[in-house]
């Protein structure tokens, strides 16, 4: 798992390839969280175009992140899954509380 956090255009963008599962989410978890906390970005999109697997623990980073980005007033977005971890975020009901495009 790699992760790489840019900003474009005003907004931070956090790249992100491999996998994401029990084994290595929360290590991104804390690397995320540690951005978050020390840029308060008012959106940040995690870009998931490189994942190649993503288990329940991917869900959970996605919300965890959604909830500390708006406590420190900002928002956030996943962009660019792969169509079958787009339908796994759908039909956890994710997309309620996140946009996904």
């Amino acid at each position: 798992m790699q992760l790489d956090i840019k900003n474009e255009n005003g907004t931070s963008v956090a790249y992100i390839s491999g996998e994401i599962d029990h084994h290595n989410a929360a290590d991104l978890r804390s690397q995320l969280d540690r951005y978050i906390i020390s840029s308060r970005p008012s959106q940040l999109v995690i870009d998931l175009e490189g994942i190649t697997f993503m288990d329940s623990s991917g869900i959970g980073l996605i919300m965890g992140r959604s909830k500390l980005m708006k406590t420190c007033g900002g928002r956030l977005s996943v962009h660019s899954p792969q169509p079958y971890i787009r339908r796994v975020l759908k039909l956890s009901g994710i997309e309620r509380i996140v946009s996904i495009t």
